[in-house]
C-alpha cells in the first residue's frame, strides 16, 4: 500500500536522501529485510502471556478510550482465548519503555513514535485505522486561537510554539523539518518552542489562549470538536500539511506466531458498526482496520526522522 501522493510530494520537497538511515537495535535480527524484527525461531524466546495488556497511543484522557476501546479488547479476549487489559499511559517514552521490557503486547503507536518503537522495543505494526474506501491518514497543522493576530507562518516568527512530544510526527517532527526548509524558522533562534505532552492538552491550550500556536494532528482535534470537548469558534488555522499516515497497531515481535495470527485476525475481524470506536473515531473518517506495510508506508516518516536528526540509538 502506498502513502498518498501529497505526502509523497513532501518527502520529494524536503529534498531528503531516498531512504533514511533506520536501523534496528541489535538484539533483533531481519533476515526477510522488512524492517521489523523478525518473530523468534527458537520456542524458549517466544513468550505466550496469560493476560495480554493493551494500550492506545498517549491521550490527555487515557480513562476515555479505555472504555472507548473495550468493545474492541472483549472481541480480542474472545478471539484469543486470553484475557485482555488495558494500559493507560501517558507518555510515548512509557509507552515504549512498557513494550521494551515485556509489559505490554499489543499497542497502537503514534505516527512519528512508529520508527522509534519499532527499532527499540520489536514492534510489529500490521494495521492502521482507515475509511470505508480505503482512504487514510491525517494532516499536521498548526493553529492559533481565533482571534490570533496571526494570519500566517510568518507571523509566529520570534514567538512562542507549542510542541507534543519530540517523538510526535505531527507534534514536533514535521513542523520542525517544515518550519526549517520551508520558512527558514529554526527553534531557539526564530520561534521558543514549548511541550505540552499531547495532541489534546495542545488543541486546549490554543482554544483557551494558554498557547499562542500550536502544531497539531488535525484527527485529534476533529475528535475533540465532535466529543464538544472545544469548540471551531475558537481555533483557527494558519497552515496544513500534506497527508501522513495514522496511529500504526500491531504486536512485539516475541508473541508466539499462532497467537500473532490470533491478534491480527482479530484486527480485521472487528464489527465497526455500532461499536464505541466508530462513534469515537468515525468523526474523523475512520471507520476500519486495513492492512499496512512499516516499510512502504511508513517511509515518509522515517525520512523526515532523518531530516530532523532522530536516533534510533535505544539506550
Amino acid at each position: 500500500m502506498k502513502l498518498f501522493a501529497a505526502a509523497l510530494a513532501l518527502s520529494a520537497a524536503f529534498i531528503l536522501p531516498a531512504q533514511a538511515q533506520f536501523a534496528l537495535d541489535s538484539r533483533f535480527t531481519d533476515a526477510d529485510g522488512d524492517l521489523m524484527a523478525d518473530v523468534p525461531t527458537e520456542a524458549a524466546e517466544l513468550v505466550d502471556p496469560d493476560t495480554l495488556i493493551f494500550t492506545y497511543t498517549p491521550v490527555e484522557d487515557p480513562a476515555v478510550y479505555a472504555d472507548v476501546w473495550q468493545g474492541f479488547m472483549d472481541h480480542l479476549a474472545e478471539a484469543t482465548g486470553k484475557d485482555v487489559e488495558f494500559f493507560p499511559v501517558q507518555s510515548n517514552a512509557a509507552q515504549l519503555e512498557a513494550m521494551r521490557a515485556g509489559r505490554l503486547h499489543i499497542a497502537g503507536f503514534n505516527t512519528g513514535g512508529n520508527p522509534i518503537a519499532v527499532a527499540c522495543a520489536g514492534f510489529r505494526p500490521f494495521a492502521m485505522m482507515a475509511a470505508n474506501d480505503g482512504s487514510f491518514g491525517y494532516e499536521m497543522e498548526i493553529i492559533v486561537p481565533a482571534d490570533s493576530e496571526a494570519q500566517e507562518i510568518e507571523d509566529l516568527r520570534d514567538g512562542e510554539i507549542a510542541f507534543t512530544q519530540e517523538t510526535s510526527n505531527s507534534g514536533f517532527k514535521a513542523p520542525s523539518a517544515i518550519l526549517s526548509t520551508e520558512f527558514d524558522m529554526v527553534a531557539n533562534e526564530d520561534f521558543t518552542p514549548v511541550f505540552s505532552g499531547s495532541h489534546d492538552t495542545s488543541i486546549l491550550g490554543v482554544a483557551n489562549g494558554d498557547y499562542p500556536a500550536a502544531a497539531i494532528a488535525n484527527s485529534v482535534m476533529t475528535r475533540m470538536i465532535e466529543r464538544e470537548v472545544v469548540s471551531p469558534d475558537q481555533i483557527r488555522s494558519i497552515y496544513q500539511s500534506a497527508t501522513f499516515p495514522t496511529t500504526g497497531y500491531g504486536t512485539v515481535y516475541n508473541l508466539t506466531p499462532e497467537l500473532q495470527e490470533q491478534i491480527r485476525d482479530a484486527f480485521f475481524s472487528f464489527e465497526w458498526e455500532g461499536s464505541a470506536l466508530a462513534e469515537e473515531f468515525s468523526a474523523s473518517g475512520e471507520e476500519q482496520f486495513i492492512e499496512i506495510s512499516f516499510q512502504e508506508d511508513w517511509e515518509v516518516i522515517r525520512q523526515i526522522d532523518e531530516a530532523t536528526g532522530v536516533s534510533y540509538s535505544c539506550q
